[in-house]
């Protein structure tokens, strides 16, 4: 194998060779491009202008594509004004009204720069507000926050000291009984339930328990459900006095403008967005109802203060106007409504071409149409990541970039069709390691787990 030496200078330089562990050499087969110098559109370039049709999307932070101009010159036009200013600056106030416009959930909101922040301050709001110091976090849910109280509850916990790790505590999704148990467990302790609205799986209602309908429009919404998975989430955490949050890094501004939890039909107490909310500029809020926010504000006298979200680059005007103009351009080009008629037509191309290779059982594409997500398994049935590798290495042989599946607005049929040529090649591979040795096939060690106690 050939010597990588961007990544060895990368790791001499970097903990980890990348600043998000996402972005790490372990998350990607051997042959992916060691870095990348660029995107346009739903593409990517490495160093030596190979183009690759790219489904990862920056870790989902892109919604509509890369380098989009109009969304540059709303950045650029902030810069020029100074970008950041010693008081509020008036786009600061105009995003902030525009989050509490388009988010009927929202009465204020803080911005900062990154999604671990936000879910953070709205643990600490929670705290604050009912004066308790335990959460309830779903296990299904991968990743909310860098910070102690999270990661304690992981497998890389080390340096997280015993009493933080206790503090935290795991329910499951679509499983009102574990959460019910849960407060049982710890009566008038736990301040917050944090969870994403939903992933591969969307809130089970009393029509259906399986995990998705997988249908163009989502069919698990308020429309068809009175009584679905989040509202029965919501109910209980009202009864008992616990702050409901929603982390909408994810779903914000994908499964719909208003929110996964306009889709769903809930009305949670704080929210965090961020990712796709300004098509990959650094902008993330925490944001949610007056009584709780205003916690961390400093107008009344007399208030013992929380000390909230205080950060230099919170506001930062460059990454504000690129929101304002992203919310304007879904608006105007029905965004989302293409992300989810795109993610169909792609699940229905992946499953049917699984199936014409008599791999059906082994690769599986499902999830709500705007954010599908595929799982590749042995003969046994189970989750493979060595197959995983083999699907990812040979798709970027054929220039397609598929670590997993984030969608947006430049993905077309262009892109589709390229997509089809990339499987009808990389399948067949896929039926032959099965029947075979995968170690004839794959090159380099296998994907890695990001959540896990020894590198």
């Amino acid at each position: 194998m050939r010597k990588k030496k961007l990544q060895e200078r990368l790791l001499k330089a970097i903990p980890g060779g990348a600043h998000t562990y996402s972005r790490g050499y372990d998350q990607f087969p051997y042959n992916a491009p060691e870095v990348l110098q660029k995107g346009k559109g739903s593409y990517v370039y490495d160093n030596n202008d190979n183009k690759y049709l790219d489904y990862g999307m920056a870790l989902r932070a892109v919604n509509i594509g890369y380098s989009e101009k109009i969304i540059n010159e709303a950045a650029i036009k902030q810069i020029k004004l100074g970008n950041n200013l010693t008081r509020p600056s008036n786009i600061e106030l105009e995003a902030a009204e525009l989050v509490i416009k388009e988010i009927d959930s929202v009465d204020m909101v803080k911005f900062t720069k990154n999604g671990s922040t936000a879910v953070s301050a709205a643990v600490k709001l929670a705290r604050s507000y009912t004066g308790r110091d335990m959460i309830a976090r779903c296990s299904q849910h991968p990743f909310f926050s860098y910070d102690d109280w999270f990661i304690g509850s992981t497998d890389v916990k080390r340096g997280i000291p015993k009493n933080i790790q206790k503090l935290t505590k795991n329910f499951s999704y679509n499983d009102i009984g574990s959460l019910e148990k849960l407060i049982k467990l710890y009566p008038k302790k736990i301040a917050c339930v944090v969870l994403q609205p939903a992933t591969h799986i969307c809130p089970s209602t009393n029509k259906s328990k399986k995990d998705c309908c997988g249908k163009v429009k989502c069919d698990r919404s308020f429309r068809f459900s009175k009584n679905n998975y989040l509202m029965q989430v919501q109910k209980l955490c009202k009864k008992h006095g616990i702050v409901f949050i929603l982390d909408e890094m994810i779903t914000g501004f994908r499964w719909h403008m208003k929110g996964a939890q306009y889709l769903y039909g809930v009305d949670p107490d704080l929210s965090t967005f961020g990712k796709a909310m300004a098509n990959g500029f650094s902008v993330s809020c925490v944001a949610g109802k007056r009584k709780i926010m205003e916690l961390g504000s400093i107008e009344k006298l007399g208030q013992e203060r929380t000390f909230l979200l205080s950060t230099t680059h919170g506001a930062e005007m460059c990454g504000l106007g690129a929101f304002v103009e992203t919310v304007k351009f879904m608006k105007d080009n029905s965004v989302i409504e293409h992300m989810w008629k795109y993610g169909y037509a792609l699940k229905k191309l992946m499953n049917n071409l699984a199936n014409e290779f008599n791999l059906g059982k082994n690769i599986i594409v499902e999830g709500p149409s705007c954010s599908p997500i595929y799982t590749i398994r042995d003969n046994s049935g189970n989750i493979s990541l060595p197959l995983r590798t083999l699907f990812s290495q040979e798709m970027i042989k054929n220039r397609v970039l598929m670590p997993w599946i984030t969608l947006c607005y430049r993905h077309g049929p262009k892109e589709l069709k390229k997509t089809e040529k990339a499987l009808k090649k990389v399948l067949p591979i896929i039926k032959n390691a099965l029947d075979g040795d995968i170690k004839n096939y794959l090159v380099g060690d296998s994907i890695k787990p990001v959540f896990r106690k020894h590198n």
